[in-house]
């Protein structure tokens, strides 16, 4: 996934066993990114995840989607898993939200994986780690309530960036906030903000992705409005632009 910074490990995965990818599913870590990375590293861990999130909104791929990575039992066959950064009982961050969303929206693109919550192992989706029951470990705390319910938040977002769905921007001026300058940040926010940008008399390509062009755009603009020219698109910066 291209927009995943790529941690490949050496061990801990069976290559070529993925069988096919019905869904996404979402777990819990029960500690820390930099934890995780090093523990799947560890031949004693038996254990993996293609993808983890950091609550800052850090992105990392340990395995390949071809690829089976060990997480979810009898589910490690047709499932594309996502671990966390977090304890039991905590929410997603709403940059964890994204990266998810972003994650789920590229299942769907380059496997066909439906944009739809599912709760059952035999079905297709957005699917979390319990949901497998025994057969996938019997993990019934993970990734824990708060989270499941945020899988339809989720849900939405993806299909607002596969541009299935149109309405408001989940997190106005937050969202871009944390990644402000990183090229790969994408999606129908950066497409509202780089249309307001070009309307501003500051035109870009408005193609959803907030690269240097955007930023060297979006300074200009806060210069032209007397705000801080920091490239941030804070709330201030997109009522300028976007709430005129």
């Amino acid at each position: 996934m291209p927009q995943a910074v790529w941690k490949p490990i050496p061990i801990n995965f069976t290559a070529g066993g993925q069988v096919e990818v019905r869904g996404v599913v979402l777990h819990i870590m029960a500690g820390t990114l930099p934890g995780s990375d090093a523990w799947f590293r560890n031949p004693k861990a038996q254990a993996s995840s293609h993808f983890g999130t950091g609550r800052g909104g850090q992105l990392v791929q340990w395995v390949d989607t071809k690829d089976k990575a060990w997480t979810q039992g009898t589910g490690n066959r047709s499932w594309i898993s996502i671990e966390n950064e977090g304890k039991g009982g905590d929410e997603l961050t709403i940059h964890q939200l994204e990266r998810c969303a972003q994650i789920l929206a590229w299942a769907h693109a380059e496997h066909g994986v439906p944009l739809q919550v599912t709760s059952d192992p035999d079905g297709r989706g957005l699917g979390h780690h319990a949901m497998g029951g025994k057969a996938w470990g019997g993990h019934s705390m993970c990734p824990g309530s708060r989270i499941i319910l945020q899988k339809p938040e989720i849900v939405r977002r993806a299909r607002i960036i596969a541009g299935q769905e149109s309405g408001p921007v989940p997190w106005p001026g937050r969202l871009l906030r944390y990644q402000t300058g990183v090229p790969l940040m994408y999606g129908q926010d950066v497409r509202t903000w780089q249309a307001a940008l070009t309307a501003a008399k500051f035109p870009v390509k408005i193609d959803g992705y907030f690269g240097s062009k955007t930023r060297t755009a979006t300074r200009a603009f806060q210069r032209d409005e007397r705000l801080v020219d920091d490239g941030i698109v804070g709330p201030v910066t997109w009522r300028a632009g976007v709430q005129k």
